[in-house]
Order: C-alpha cells, then structure tokens, then sequence
C-alpha cells in the first residue's frame, strides 16, 4: 500500500493543475489547496476517495464549532472540498445534511464621510497616494487597483477596465478627472522605469493565461506593464531571470492603516472602506442602484442595496422628541 505522506502531494498537485484549468485566481487556489490539506489532516491522512459524506460533515463542523470560524470561512472550505470530489476525483458526496454551519451577521459595512475621505487621503504619499484615490474615485477593489495593466486605463474616455474581476469578469468603472495629471506623471516615471529594464536585458511582466506563448514578446510591451510596478525587480536563482511585479498589498494596506491614525477617525476603515464610501456617495447623490451595480460589478442587486442602508435618511433623519420638547 502507498503511503499516504507520498499520496498528498500528488493529490494536491493535480488539485491545482485543476484549478489553472478553469482560470481560478492565485489566491483562492491558495486558499482552497490550504483547506483541503487542513481536511486531510484532520483525518490523519486518509486519502479522500476513502471519505465523503460523514468525514465532510465532520470536519465543517468542527470548524464552526471547536474553531469558531466565520460562515465565510466555512463555506469556502465546502467549496474546497465539493471542487476536489465533484472535479478532481469524479464523485458526488451527497446533500451534505446535518452540517453545524457558522452563523453570518448581518453587518453594515464601514462608511466614511467625504470629509473623512478628504482628511485619510491627505495623509497618504508615495504610490498610496495615487492608488485610494483610485478605490475611492472608481469604487475598485485594492487588487483590482493593484492588477491594473497600461493598456487598461484608457485617459480619453475617462475609464478603467477591469480584468477578471470578482467572480472572474470584466467590467468598465471611470477614471476620475482629478487624478488624470497625477496619473499621468506617474506613467511617464514607470515609462522610463520600463525602458531601464529592457534596456539591461529585462522588462517582462506576467501574461494572464497562455498569453505568452501565443504572443511571445507581448510581455515586454508597454501595454502589458503594471500601471503600480514594484520598485525592485524579482530574480530567479536558478535562471538568472529578473523582473517585475505589481506592488504587494500590504504597503498599501500599512499605508492606509497610518493615514486613518492619523486623520484621527476612530472607525475600523481599511482600503476596502474606500471602496464602499464609493458606492455610498453616489447614492446620496442620486445616482440609481443599477448604475451603482454595474460600476462596482455586482452580479445581484441585492448585494448593491447593502448601501441604503448607510444612507443619512431613516433612523438618522428622524428627529428626536426629546430635541422637539427642549428646542
């Protein structure tokens, strides 16, 4: 009989060969290949095809019970496991009934006012200096931002494409007039960036997909740049190759953690909050929900209506008796 310690790495191998196949990105076959090793674990390193219904059942359940995850949580390690038996191993396991799941509050996501944006922002240089304004004036994730391609800000139409979003889809949001100079003043610093590469023998990014072996040269091509290139370029031992990838999205993230303190505001903002005071905004500026919907590439509406109720009307509107009684 194998041994079951030889059995894993080849198992989850082939699990993410699976995942490249159908165009998942990096980080949720990170994700996804970490919960299937925590579950085969859990198990003592029982091989799957020896498992289903049961051993699932029981192991979401101790996530959700002895773990204390999130729903969140739970729920991407169920759609881990459901990948590696309906896709990689060929097999159904069932309903999957009697599953202890997590419970999902229902939670208003953190709004900042214009004035608070305007104070975060102005604590901020360098490259997060460029890159908030572009969550908080395009409504875009920060890996979004992070991912953007020169060929994908388009500055006569005023508008950013973003590749394989969310959910893996395209969808077009506006560049802001107000940052079009800074932006581009930055191009033209990652344009010569770009040529001090390729003029030493570099200058090729990461091509999506097969790309670089339908276009060969492609990844030296300005288009093909990162629109935020990190300032050092990576080196690989073995081959001697260098190059560049976008910026990590923790000096963004550390940035932004700083300019909150900063600013003084006591709310857990983070760069995603940029991004909902986006949507919000727009909202209490008349804009309609669909409009909202489709900038920020919700595929339900429902998830857009999240926002009416950050709005200033309702609760908030209403006046208090007591301040009737004393006025």
């Amino acid at each position: 009989m194998n041994d079951p310690n030889t059995r894993a790495p080849r198992l989850l191998e082939r699990y993410r060969e699976e995942m490249l196949v159908r165009r998942y990105a990096n980080r949720t076959i990170t994700s996804y290949v970490s919960w299937v090793r925590r579950y085969l674990r859990f198990h003592h390193l029982r091989h799957p095809r020896e498992m289903g219904q049961d051993e699932i059942n029981a192991f979401l359940t101790h996530l959700a019970v002895t773990e204390k995850l999130s729903a969140s949580s739970q729920n991407q390690a169920l759609g881990a496991l459901l990948f590696l038996y309906r896709t990689v191993l060929g097999f159904d396991v069932g309903s999957l009934e009697g599953v202890v799941r997590g419970h999902r509050p229902q939670r208003l996501p953190v709004v900042l006012t214009e004035n608070e944006v305007r104070r975060v922002l102005s604590n901020l240089q360098g490259t997060p200096a460029l890159v908030a304004p572009i969550l908080y004036g395009s409504g875009l994730r920060l890996m979004e931002a992070l991912c953007l391609r020169i060929k994908d800000v388009d500055f006569e139409k005023n508008s950013i494409v973003v590749r394989d979003g969310k959910g893996d889809k395209d969808r077009i949001t506006m560049l802001p007039e107000s940052l079009k100079a800074s932006l581009q003043s930055h191009l033209r610093s990652v344009y010569g960036l770009h040529q001090k590469d390729l003029s030493e023998g570099w200058g090729r990014v990461e091509l999506p997909n097969a790309l670089a072996r339908k276009y060969v040269n492609a990844a030296k091509e300005w288009g093909w740049q990162w629109v935020f290139p990190q300032q050092h370029r990576w080196r690989n031992r073995k081959s001697g190759e260098q190059g560049r990838y976008h910026i990590d999205a923790s000096q963004i993230q550390k940035a932004m953690r700083a300019a909150v303190q900063a600013a003084g505001i006591h709310k857990p903002a983070k760069c995603h909050t940029l991004r909902h005071s986006f949507a919000t905004h727009l909202l209490e500026r008349g804009y309609d929900i669909r409009t909202i919907q489709e900038l920020l590439g919700h595929s339900d509406v429902k998830t857009t209506m999240i926002y009416t109720h950050v709005l200033n009307r309702g609760v908030v509107g209403v006046k208090s008796p007591a301040d009737l009684l004393f006025s």
